[in-house]
C-alpha cells in the first residue's frame, strides 16, 4: 500500500482504545500493539526520525497495511493483544511472543489459599485478579494485603490437620496467620480470603460494610483488640481507594469523616453507612435557563467526575418541584442503564414538598428503597420520610455538617451551570444577531479575542484579518453593533 494511502487509513482510526495489527506486503501480521488511543499511537510511528532504533526503522519500512480491533477499555485491549500475539507470533513482537505477560494476583484453590503473583493465567481453579499494567499500583496493593489481609505465601504441604510447632518469621511480623502450625482456624482464614476477594473484585463498599458490622459486634462483646484491628483495616482500605483517585488527604480526616458517617447513619436510621451520596439542586433565572444538577460525594469527598447537569426541558416557568422530578428521572434512568453508579443516600436541597415529589419519582423508577432526605436552608432542618416533623440537629452536629457540605457544593455547581448557560446564550445572541455573522464566525472571534469588549475595541482591519473570509465592511458593522449595544 502506498505511504499516502497508509496515512489516509491512519487518519480514519478512532480515538478510542483498541489493538492494531501491522501487515507486510504478503499480508502477514508482523506487529501487534495495544493503545489507549488508536489514532494517536499509530500516528506516532510516522514521526520517528533518524534517532529511532534499527528495529523500529525496520518495522516502519516493512509495514504495507494495517487493521485494528476496537475495545471498550485499555485493559481489554491488553488481553486481546496477548491472545493475538500468541496466535500469530509476529516477527517484531519480541517480549510478549517469548512469554512475557502483565502480572496477575492469584488466590490458589487450596484448603488455606495462598497469594501468588503470576504472569500466566491457567484453568487450575484458582481465582485471578488483574492484570496490573502499573507496577507501582500492584506494589501498593500488595503492601495493603500483607498488612491487613495476611494470607500465607509459602508452599507448605497441607496435612489433614496443622502440625504444632514454631511459626515462621512472617507470623512474628504479623504478615501471616500461620495456619500451618494451627495458629488460625480454617473458618477464620476463610473469612480473610473472602474479605480479600471483595477488595480485589472492586467491591469496596461491601467489604467496608462487612468489616464495620464485625467491628461493632466485637466491640459489643468487649473484644476491643479485634475491634481496633478491624477499624484500622477499614481506614487502610479507605485510604487506599482514595489514593487510587490521586487525592492527597490529611491523616486526621479519616477519623472525623468516619464519625460523621456513623452519626448520619444513626440520625437518618440508615441500614448501612452511605459511602456514596447524591445531592440535587435546581438553579434558574426568572424562570429561564433552568438547570438541575447532581453532585456526588464518595467517602465524604467530592467526585466531580460523577457530577451531572441537566437543562430542564419539560417544565415551563418556575416549578422547582417538577424540575426536581425531571432531574431525578433523567439522572437515574442513566444509572439504571449502567452509565452511572447508584448511591446509598439521596439528598434534596429543599423542604417537605421537594422530598415528596422526589420520592414519587424514585418509586416510579423502582428505586424507592434508596433513602432520600431534604435539607431546608433557612432553619437547617432535615426532612425525612419516617418523621412527620423535620429533624433539627445542632450546628455542631457532624451529620448536619456533612449534609451542609453536600448542599453547598450542589448549590455552587448549580449556579455555575446556570451562569455558563446564560453567558453562552448572551454571547451567542450578541454576535449572531448581526447579519452575516454565523456560529463559525462568532466562535472564531471569541477564540481570538476572548470577550465582547475586546472585539468592540479592535479596529475593523484587525477584526477582518482575524477571521478568514470576513471583509472590513462586516467587521465595521460588528463593531458598530457592539458599541451601540453598550450605550
Amino acid at each position: 500500500m502506498p505511504i499516502d494511502s497508509l496515512k489516509d487509513k491512519i487518519r480514519t482510526l478512532p480515538s478510542r482504545p483498541g489493538v492494531y495489527l501491522m501487515h507486510d506486503e504478503q499480508g502477514r501480521v508482523i506487529y501487534i500493539g495495544k493503545a489507549k488511543c488508536l489514532k494517536k499511537r499509530v500516528t506516532s510511528y510516522l514521526r520517528h526520525d533518524r534517532f529511532a532504533s534499527p528495529r523500529l526503522k525496520k518495522l516502519t519500512e516493512s509495514v504495507s497495511d494495517l487493521s485494528f480491533i476496537r475495545t471498550e477499555s485499555e485493559a481489554e485491549a491488553l488481553i486481546v493483544e496477548s491472545r493475538l500475539i500468541k496466535r500469530y507470533q509476529p516477527f517484531f513482537n519480541v517480549d510478549l511472543k517469548m512469554g512475557e505477560r502483565y502480572p496477575w494476583i492469584k488466590l490458589t484453590k487450596e484448603r488455606f489459599p495462598r497469594i501468588e503473583i503470576t504472569r500466566f493465567r491457567t484453568n487450575d481453579g484458582a481465582s485471578y485478579f488483574g492484570p496490573f499494567t502499573r507496577v507501582f499500583e500492584l506494589r501498593q496493593l500488595l503492601r495493603l494485603i500483607e498488612r491487613h489481609f495476611p494470607l500465607r505465601t509459602c508452599r507448605f504441604p497441607e496435612p489433614a490437620s496443622p502440625v504444632p510447632g514454631r511459626p515462621c518469621v512472617r507470623h512474628s511480623l504479623q504478615r501471616c496467620l500461620a495456619p500451618c502450625v494451627g495458629n488460625c482456624t480454617e473458618s477464620r482464614y476463610a473469612e480473610v480470603v473472602a474479605d480479600l476477594s471483595l477488595l480485589l473484585s472492586g467491591r469496596v463498599t461491601d467489604l467496608v460494610e462487612s468489616l464495620r458490622h464485625r467491628m461493632d459486634q466485637a466491640a459489643s462483646e468487649l473484644h476491643f483488640e479485634e475491634a481496633a484491628r478491624l477499624r484500622d483495616t477499614i481506614r487502610a482500605v479507605w485510604r487506599y481507594t482514595r489514593q487510587k483517585r490521586n487525592r492527597v488527604l490529611p491523616e486526621d480526616l479519616d477519623k472525623d469523616t468516619w464519625e460523621a458517617f456513623l452519626r448520619l447513619q444513626s440520625l437518618l436510621r440508615l441500614s448501612s453507612v452511605p459511602w456514596r451520596i447524591d445531592c440535587f439542586d435546581i438553579s434558574h433565572f426568572s424562570g429561564k435557563e433552568t438547570y438541575g444538577v447532581v453532585v456526588v460525594f464518595e467517602q465524604g469527598i467530592p467526585n466531580p467526575s460523577l457530577y451531572r447537569k441537566f437543562a430542564i426541558r419539560e417544565v415551563d416557568g418556575v416549578d422547582d418541584f417538577r424540575s426536581i422530578q425531571e432531574t431525578l428521572r433523567r439522572r437515574y434512568m442513566r444509572a439504571l442503564k449502567g452509565d452511572d453508579p447508584l448511591p446509598q443516600l439521596i439528598v434534596i436541597d429543599g423542604g417537605g414538598q421537594q422530598l415528596r415529589f422526589a420520592f414519587e419519582t424514585l418509586n416510579e423508577l423502582g428505586l424507592g428503597e434508596i433513602p432520600v432526605v431534604a435539607l431546608a436552608k433557612q432553619e437547617e432542618a432535615v426532612y425525612t420520610l419516617f418523621e412527620k416533623t423535620p429533624l433539627i440537629p445542632g450546628k455542631e452536629d457532624l451529620a448536619l455538617q456533612l449534609l451542609q457540605r453536600l448542599r453547598d457544593e450542589a448549590h455552587r455547581f448549580a449556579v455555575s451551570a446556570h451562569t455558563k448557560g446564560r453567558d453562552r446564550r448572551i454571547r451567542r445572541s450578541a454576535l449572531e444577531d448581526i447579519p452575516g455573522v454565523g456560529k463559525k464566525r462568532a466562535a472564531a472571534l471569541f477564540a481570538k479575542y476572548g470577550n465582547l469588549g475586546r472585539i468592540a475595541s479592535a479596529t475593523p482591519e484587525d477584526l477582518a484579518r482575524s477571521v478568514p473570509g470576513m471583509g472590513v465592511s462586516l467587521a465595521r458593522r460588528i463593531i458598530e453593533h457592539l458599541e451601540g449595544a453598550s450605550e
